[in-house]
């Protein structure tokens, strides 16, 4: 099992409410997830990098990303769950109303089938690779899912610079009880300089997208949002695949 979790609450506002990587709001929200442990990297077709929500007019939509750096013939997994775990409430820390996306896959050469459910109520099935992606009866839910850049943004250079900077002073550094180093107002290690590394690469130039020329595996649910606020205008969204 490979869980990407935000455990993230966000209030779905409207239209304008759009949430970004990271989320609007987020309580635990963690970064991009590449690579990871062995098990899970044994079978990339089951490894999260990004989780992604936005808010579309009337629709809640969310992207998982999975596979890193896919490559031609990519396939998603036809022995595993890929699920959008999403739960709502009236307030922050308390979403308790579960509504589940789960799609599984069949087929070992593309196109390939999906089936998705929508809790208990939507259902889609059919080849979701084609730009429009499937759609239930009445609309209310679609899905796309098929290989495509990875939307990630990364300046791995620039990160790589700014952890080595912080480690060489390390020992002269006071931290917070949550790890966090106390960063001077000024010199080698104060926020305005790290902040100009992760915005740079080594020598000062411009940031470069270390995944600008990597692909990945795309599963993109878009549902009618009072399906996933049933419980109240919060709602707490985590993706998580299951292998068998």
């Amino acid at each position: 099992m490979k869980i990407r979790g935000w455990i993230t609450t966000t209030a779905l506002v409207g239209a304008a409410g759009i949430l970004t990587a990271g989320l609007l709001v987020h309580r635990a929200a963690r970064s991009a997830d590449h690579l990871d442990s062995p098990a899970v990297v044994a079978d990339p077709a089951i490894d999260i990098a990004d989780v992604y929500t936005w808010m579309d007019g009337s629709n809640f939509v969310a992207a998982m990303t999975l596979y890193p750096a896919a490559g031609t013939g990519t396939l998603f997994s036809d022995s595993a769950q890929y699920v959008i775990h999403t739960t709502s409430g009236a307030t922050y820390g308390a979403t308790s109303n579960k509504y589940d996306i789960i799609c599984t896959f069949t087929g070992t050469a593309a196109p390939q089938t999906v089936q998705c459910w929508g809790g208990t109520n939507e259902y889609v099935t059919g080849d979701p690779s084609g730009t429009s992606g499937i759609s239930s009866k009445d609309g209310s839910f679609k899905v796309f899912a098929a290989m495509r850049a990875d939307p990630f943004h990364f300046n791995l250079a620039g990160f790589k610079n700014t952890v080595a900077t912080v480690q060489s002073v390390e020992g002269s550094l006071t931290f917070y009880d949550s790890g966090c180093p106390i960063l001077p107002p000024t010199g080698a290690v104060s926020a305005a300089t790290l902040r100009s590394q992760l915005a740079t690469q080594v020598d000062g130039g411009p940031a470069v997208d270390f995944f600008q020329s990597l692909n990945a595996l795309a599963i993109v649910i878009s549902i009618n949002k009072t399906l996933v606020t049933a419980g109240g205008p919060i709602v707490s969204v985590w993706g998580a695949t299951y292998g068998t």
